[in-house]
């Protein structure tokens, strides 16, 4: 695989499908070989749910192919630090909203270092944008799309004929919430020219967005509930604001269903990140999310789970047995690979690039990695009529580029050679010490202390040892390492 193509080469092309347009449409950024990318983050008031995993980890699918592309992105996900629902949570706990906020997203953060999404270029607080904000209402102000009611500012939908354009949809009335609202006892505020108050939710990601990427850039993301009235009320003001505010694309990923319901905090039918991978390793969780195309729909359930788990374990396994033959032999041998050999790998190649180039369709990459591990294991366990040497270099390039896919769609794991050292160091990890853990752990979850259970996940995970939960209960396997930063977490 060629980790150094450049954008504006026929290999380089990669369709996306635009909400706006409805359809899929060839990608070319403003700027030749930059990218622009906006996704809008989460309302820190409580743990995330795999809903919002599933938007952050197609998101950074995204973000990794288009790197992998060659195109230099600035990536801007914000977290929204202002709101009614931080408001009503802090109350509720009689905790500053503020500090309940932040705690949340430090909280998202590390469900991020989870599932090994690679940190945006920048993620803006609403907190901390308070000039920007204001000056984006004063200029809707002053082109006469806004006005004032009772210290509240409305936008004018009257005033914008184009509003609809993208979901379709108009509001009922005619104006479309406030962009600030009027201080209230007890609550946070700031200064502005129309009085104490805070800023209304679509008006916050317009102006961040702006801040970081101007008014004209080439994506904006989030999940397909975003697309009314949020993302058109963003459409809506930018362009208010600016005439020649303009997105390129507008991508939208497909909802979490449990019993073919959208799963959200307001139906009350969600899981949290913490809780399933509480249950299941992070990357399994990751691959369960990507067996599904994007755009599609996804129907959470233990049986995929379980699938996921037992798929990602066996890439590990597969990998780790590479790790184990490779390191035996001398790098430097030069026989050629057989033709059948090349056929497979030349294949996944081709079908990594033409699924992911194709409105990155994750399922069939992942289908796609069957033949090159298939045929790994063979060469590893069958040895009749192909010499050792032969074999061994075989190996190695598969081994390379399902290393090198893996690592785009951001499932590899850290060295798993590391990790057995890492065992090794803390105390010679006996079998009767893992099941004395594992003892442990399932008094913890009979006893409902998760944090305690997570914490014996995590403390064997990062020695190389992985937990695996069924109906008859638990048993262990070498693990896929945690990431670095959990595992710098987790030794604390």
């Amino acid at each position: 695989m060629d980790g150094n193509r450049q954008p504006g080469s026929p290999s380089s092309e990669m369709w996306l499908h635009n909400t706006m347009s409805k359809k899929k449409e060839l990608f070319k950024p403003k700027v030749e070989d930059k990218v622009g990318m906006y996704v809008c983050g989460v309302t820190a008031y409580d743990l995330s749910h795999i809903g919002h995993a599933r938007v952050y980890v197609t998101f950074d699918v995204l973000y990794r192919y288009l790197k992998h592309l060659g195109y230099e992105v600035c990536y801007v996900r914000n977290f929204t630090d202002v709101d009614d629902k931080i408001i009503a949570r802090a109350n509720e706990l009689v905790e500053d909203p503020i500090s309940l906020s932040r705690r949340y997203c430090d909280e998202f953060i590390q469900d991020m270092v989870h599932l090994q999404c690679l940190p945006p270029s920048v993620e803006p607080r609403v907190s901390d944008h308070m000039p920007h904000i204001i000056d984006m209402i004063k200029q809707i102000v002053d082109n006469g799309y806004a006005y004032r009611v009772e210290g509240d500012v409305f936008f004018s939908v009257e005033n914008f004929p184009e509003y609809g354009q993208l979901s379709g949809r108009k509001l009922e009335d005619n104006r479309a919430g406030e962009r600030v609202a009027s201080a209230k006892e007890g609550e946070p505020f700031w200064e502005s020219p129309w009085g104490p108050g805070r800023p209304g939710w679509h008006i916050e990601c317009s102006a961040m967005s702006a801040a970081y990427l101007g008014y004209s850039f080439d994506i904006h993301g989030g999940g397909m509930d975003l697309v009314f009235p949020h993302h058109e009320n963003e459409i809506a003001q930018s362009c208010a604001a600016c005439k020649q505010s303009n997105v390129s694309y507008w991508i939208h990923n497909g909802f979490v269903t449990v019993d073919s319901e959208k799963m959200s905090k307001s139906l009350g039918n969600f899981f949290t990140i913490r809780e399933v991978i509480n249950l299941y390793h992070p990357l399994a969780l990751r691959l369960f999310l990507m067996g599904t195309h994007y755009r599609s729909p996804i129907n959470y359930s233990d049986v995929l789970l379980e699938s996921a788990s037992e798929r990602i374990f066996y890439i590990y396994q597969t990998l780790h047995d590479c790790e184990n033959v490779l390191s035996q032999h001398d790098k430097g041998l030069q026989e050629s690979i057989p033709p059948e050999t090349l056929n497979v790998i030349n294949k996944f190649h081709n079908d990594f690039s033409t699924s992911m180039s194709d409105d990155l369709r994750t399922p069939v990459v992942l289908a796609a990695l069957s033949d090159p591990l298939k045929t790994i294991n063979d060469l590893l366990h069958t040895r009749k009529g192909k010499k050792q040497a032969t074999r061994i270099e075989s190996v190695a390039a598969l081994e390379k580029i399902i290393r090198n896919v893996l690592s785009v769609l951001g499932l590899m794991p850290t060295s798993t050679a590391a990790a057995e050292r890492n065992g090794t160091e803390a105390g010679e990890l006996t079998e009767d010490k893992i099941l004395q853990k594992i003892e442990e752990r399932s008094e913890a979850r009979k006893n409902k202390d998760y944090k305690k259970s997570d914490a014996i996940r995590k403390d064997l995970a990062v020695v190389g040892i992985a937990l695996m939960d069924s109906p008859d209960g638990t048993s262990w396997r070498p693990a896929i390492p945690l990431p670095l930063q959990e595992q710098q977490v987790a030794a604390t």
